[in-house]
């Protein structure tokens, strides 16, 4: 018993000093791990959809006043900035907007492959798709389809593949200048260089829209449109194509009929039917329009006041020509009084605006050149 009792005492001693030196270790090694973390970093590289993903969800279970509009803003008023922004710093300003489609996922600047360069709209009802859907053709991808339905039907049309990326915009019973008044405004359709504003019965067997644009730049057109079919509805002389040149931009017209060579209906002057403008000429052109003329009818003998030198700007394209088909289909969406046909009362309307819109342009520029004279 002794000498187990001698034995067992130097194997405690032993053990207890184990302890001792482990413990020493473990709290200078604490120490130093305490000293040298704050001055580590670490990086860990993850998916940006996953930190999207992460930042969305802290953001919306953060209830910091900060990031719901508490923050205070700077006073601001830039008078430069389009009417009704000036309260606002002119970087976050959009003054300008355009008909390109967008999807509802991924990044927005992903989300054009290509930005169409041109706008083309035509008035249509559903009774003239066939004939839309061969007119369509002639355009490429660089164009924007927009069309304006005056019978409300739309959905029918995407029996049509292209019609599944164009604009489609309904109210019935309208024409092209009240739909050109109200959706066209200048800073939607600033995107485009050109904008074609069509009827819906014309024929383009002899027309590419391509080339068209290219004659149009090379001849410094702003308003132009192409050359008619001389046996098909034709009205002017100057919207006559002729087969020996690119482009017209002047003509002879009956006798007593142009005082002045380089004045309408023999120079600076296109009908309404198949217009195209340049944005810049649309600019001036749209704010033209009147709100309750909705036909257009004298626009096309005003439409020189939007460029200069107009005779040298306003043109017709013989080489890019169309025939026109003279289908009344919009004149069908009238309604018969007094028992006249509904086509009747359409075309007595125009024949009515077409005074209203000269008197009210050569009122407006008698008010001016009064104002200027007290000025």
């Amino acid at each position: 018993m002794g000498t187990m009792h001698r034995s067992g005492a130097p194997r405690r001693t032993s053990d207890n000093a184990k302890v001792i030196i482990t413990t020493i270790l473990g709290i200078v090694f604490g120490t130093l791990i305490g000293i040298t973390l704050p001055s580590l970093s670490f990086k860990i590289n993850l998916p940006s959809r996953l930190i999207s993903s992460l930042d969305g969800k802290l953001l919306s279970n953060d209830k910091s006043p900060e990031d719901f509009g508490s923050r205070n803003f700077p006073e601001i008023y830039v008078p430069t900035n389009p009417r009704g922004a000036e309260l606002l710093p002119p970087g976050i300003v959009v003054a300008k907007t355009d008909f390109y489609l967008r999807r509802l996922w991924g990044e927005p600047n992903e989300d054009l492959k290509k930005k169409p360069k041109y706008l083309v709209t035509f008035t249509v009802g559903l009774d003239q798709r066939n004939h839309i859907n061969s007119v369509v053709k002639k355009f490429s991808a660089d164009f924007q389809i927009l069309l304006f339905h005056y019978d409300g039907r739309t959905t029918e049309w995407d029996q049509f593949e292209w019609s599944k990326n164009a604009i489609h915009i309904s109210t019935r019973k309208q024409t092209k200048w009240w739909y050109a008044k109200r959706f066209l405004h200048p800073d939607v359709v600033s995107a485009y260089e050109y904008i074609f504003i069509w009827d819906e019965d014309l024929g383009v067997e002899h027309f590419n829209a391509d080339k068209y644009i290219e004659l149009v730049k090379k001849h410094g057109l702003e308003i132009s449109q192409p050359g008619l079919e001389p046996n098909n509805g034709l009205t002017w002389e100057m919207t006559k194509r002729r087969g020996d040149r690119e482009v017209h931009k002047d003509t002879k017209e009956k006798a007593g009929w142009c005082k002045d060579p380089h004045l309408p209906p023999c120079a600076a002057f296109v009908e309404i039917m198949a217009p195209v403008f340049s944005r810049e000429a649309w600019r001036c052109v749209w704010h033209m329009i009147q709100n309750d003329l909705v036909h257009g009818w004298g626009l096309d003998f005003a439409l020189r006041r939007c460029v200069e030198p107009a005779h040298e700007k306003i043109g017709v394209v013989d080489s890019q020509w169309i025939i026109h088909k003279v289908i009344p289909s919009l004149g069908s969406q009238g309604k018969s009084e007094n028992g006249k046909a509904p086509w009747q009362g359409v075309r007595d309307r125009c024949k009515m605006e077409w005074t209203m819109f000269q008197n009210r342009l050569a009122d407006a520029d008698k008010e001016y050149l009064a104002r200027m004279v007290k000025g």
